[in-house]
This record gives structure tokens, sequence and C-alpha cells, in this order.
């Protein structure tokens, strides 16, 4: 099978209009089922780990949010990986084998919750593994972005990755819906206290939770390895070294880590962030009943900001990004919902959570628009930076869960984390002002 089309000119409304469209929307269509899979098999493991203690495991809260936070690690080092794997080996091959690998951490995890025996090494190298479903993000970018011309790039960039963000999503809904269902295996007996301290037991299946992926996997790994192909711009691995001699390399990683570092970041650890301060006061509080609106609250905004981000110009939509999040990030301090005095003021703790991920949507779409027009001069520069900066942004979760068990263990609180959040978001959305924004700007985007 020929894998390698013969031309690809995307910017040719001849060739886009007879051949193009067609080629490059399907891959857009499956590229995108596929890494939806991604963001949920990358996000199962904040989502599972909720259970575990529930059914019969001894992990302490800093065990639980290391097992949260790994797949971020993982993922951020594998996205460095794949920063620059397409212009070698092509979309076809990079894609088909990064969809079916996943098949390790969904078994392996299904089988690990099993036995309540099974170690706690053994769920960090699986959600080691986990970092699989984050690390080829880097691939997925960079080839749509080159599957594309220049006025649909914002979309195209923000319809892949926002739809693959609902991944979270998925992951964190269909969690507790899969318990019931008994796929594979015997139930555990799930043990949680209510408001009255009662205990409260009923049978589950969490090796579903995991399961369940599977047959997807392999379907949509069918589905790109017949209908995949790759286009014909190859480019040296030194050769995409040169995007780190680029200043704005290192600005588009700092703005990017402020949009989709937080938006990573607060979904892997907003589940155990939200059992931790308020699971005081309900200790049968199920966070997952409420931390997935967060991602699909940010994955839609992305979605559809990727459209007004083709009209608007991207770094207008990202500087509002970054003052709204610092915005709700102060409120959520200055209300003292970090150290509550009742379960009262969870409901606002998570409204305001829920806009910092509409912010960050917003944000994440805005970026994907500008980093094209700021490298436009080499689209496989231009490639590399949107994989190499996706890398960065990948270990919001490893970054912000760490940090929250840091400040949790050490002052019984997560105020000062929101502090360092705060200070940060300042200083990253002055960056994409000075150099991108502001009249006068380096490079206007």
């Amino acid at each position: 099978m020929n894998t390698w089309l013969k031309i690809w000119e995307p910017e040719n409304p001849v060739f886009w209009n007879s051949t193009g469209k067609q080629v490059a929307w399907r891959t857009l269509t499956i590229t995108t089922i596929s890494l939806t899979l991604s963001f949920a098999t990358w996000f199962m493991v904040s989502a599972i780990v909720t259970r575990l203690n529930g059914i019969g495991f001894n992990f302490s809260s800093s065990q639980l949010f290391w097992l949260a936070a790994l797949p971020g690690l993982a993922a951020g080092t594998l996205r460095i990986i794949h920063t620059f794997l397409i212009p070698i080996f092509g979309s076809r091959h990079v894609i088909s084998i990064s969809t079916i690998i996943k098949l390790i951490p969904v078994l392996g995890l299904g089988f690990a919750v099993m036995d309540p025996n099974t170690p706690f090494w053994v769920f960090v190298v699986l959600s080691l593994t986990a970092g699989f479903g984050g690390g080829d993000f880097s691939s997925y970018m960079p080839s749509t972005n080159l599957f594309f011309p220049a006025r649909l790039k914002g979309a195209a960039l923000g319809i892949q990755a926002g739809i693959g963000n609902f991944g979270v999503s998925i992951a964190q809904f269909m969690t507790p819906m899969m318990l019931g269902v008994a796929l594979y295996g015997a139930p555990q007996v799930l043990t949680l206290s209510n408001r009255a301290g009662e205990s409260v037991s009923r049978e589950i299946y969490l090796q579903s939770a995991a399961f369940w992926y599977a047959p997807l996997l392999i379907v949509v790994a069918v589905l790109c390895w017949f209908l995949l192909k790759s286009i014909p711009i190859k480019s040296s691995f030194k050769q995409q070294l040169e995007i780190f001699s680029k200043k704005h390399t290192w600005y588009c990683t700092i703005i990017y880590f402020m949009t989709f570092g937080t938006f990573a970041g607060l979904s892997a650890a907003f589940p155990l962030l939200l059992k931790s301060v308020y699971g005081q006061f309900d200790p049968g509080l199920d966070p997952l009943k409420y931390a997935f609106y967060g991602p699909l609250i940010g994955s839609a905004a992305r979605v559809g900001f990727g459209f007004v981000a083709d009209k608007t110009g991207g770094a207008i939509l990202t500087t509002i990004s970054g003052i709204g999040m610092f915005i709700v990030t102060v409120l959520i301090i200055f209300f003292n919902l970090l150290e509550p005095s009742g379960i009262d003021q969870m409901g606002l703790f998570i409204a305001l959570m829920f806009l910092i991920f509409f912010f960050t949507g917003i944000g994440n779409a805005s970026t994907f628009k500008q980093f094209p027009v700021i490298f436009k001069e080499n689209p496989i520069h231009a490639s590399g930076v949107i994989g190499w900066t996706a890398a960065i942004g990948a270990y919001g979760p490893f970054v912000f869960s760490m940090t929250i068990s840091a400040f949790i263990g050490a002052s019984g609180y997560a105020t000062g984390f929101f502090w360092v959040l705060a200070s940060f978001l300042i200083v990253a959305t002055l960056i994409n002002w000075y150099f991108y924004n502001r009249k006068g700007a380096e490079k206007p985007c």
C-alpha cells in the first residue's frame, strides 16, 4: 500500500477543491476520533483512583495524587518525542501505532484493580503507560497543521483539539456509569461513608472503567491503518531542532502552558482537590459527579473559539483568556473557597472552577491559531512548535497535582498553589500581549 501522497498543495485553490479538501477532512475526522480516545485513556487514571481505597486498597492521599500526576509526567516526555515523528514517519504509521499501543494501560489497569493486593509500584508503572494517551497529541496537531491551508488552520486545530479534549470528560463521566457493567471478572465491594458517617456498601466493576476502551481502540486503529495517508513533507530530526534557536518558541511555550497546562492540570487534579477540600464536610462526596463538567466546558470553548480565532486573530483571545483566568483565580482565594467553613461554599467553588476551564478553552483555541502565523515562514517549524508547546503543556497534570499535594501536605490547604498560579498567569499574559497583541507588536497575530 502506498502510504505517502504524491503531492500536497493545500494553498492551491484548484488542488484543494478537487482533491485536498476531501482527504484533509477525512483525515481530521478519523484522527479526531482517535485523539478523543487518547485523552480518555490519559485521564482514566485520575477518575479511577478516587475509588481505589473504597474497594480495599490502602493508599495515602499523597500516593493517590502521585497516581493522578504520573500520566502527565509521561505524556509530557512522550510529546517531546512525538513532536518530531510526523515529518519522519508520516501520519498513517504514527497515528495507527499510537492508537493500538494504548491497549497496554487500558488492559493493565483493568486487571490491576481486580486484585486489592496489587502493589503500589504496579499502579505507578500503569499510570506512566497511561501517558501514551497524552503523548501522541504532539503528533496529531502537527499532522493536522500540515493538512490544512492557513485560512482553516485555526478551525481545524480547534475542532481536533477541542473534540479531543472531550476525552477528559468522557473518562470522568463514563467511569461512574461503567461501574455497574460487568464486562469481565468478579465485582468489588465499594464501601464509602455518607454525611452521617455511616458506612454504605455496593458492588461495582471498577475494571470495566478501563476495559470498555479496548474494543474502541482496536476498531479505530484499523481505520487509521487503512484510511490514513501521509503527506510528502519530510524533515530530518536535525532540521526540526532549529526551532529551539528561535526565541518565539520559548514565548509560545510559556503561553501554551498558561492555557493547556492549566486545563490539563486542573482536569487531573480537580477530582482529588474537590474531595480533599470539601470531603471533610461530606465523607461520601463523589467528585466525579461534578469534575467532568470542567473539561467539558473547556473542550466546548476550544471548539467554538477556534472559528472565532480565524476571524479575530489569536493574540487578542489569548490575552482575554489569561486575564479571565487570573481574575477567577483571585476570586477563589478572596472568597476563601480553598479553606472553607462549610459545605455550602462548594457550589461557588465549583462554579468558579468551571469558569477557569472556560477561559482555558478560549486560550487553547487561540494559541493554535497564533503559532502557525508566528512561524508562517516555515510550516515544518510551525508544526514543530505546536508539538513542542503541547509537550510542555502536557506536564500540567504532573505539575499541578504534585504542587497541590505539596501545599496541602505542608499547610493543610491548597491556597498557596493558587497564589502561585495567579502570579504565573500575569507573567504569561504580559508576554503574549507584548510580543503578539499590543500595537506595534513584533509578531502581531
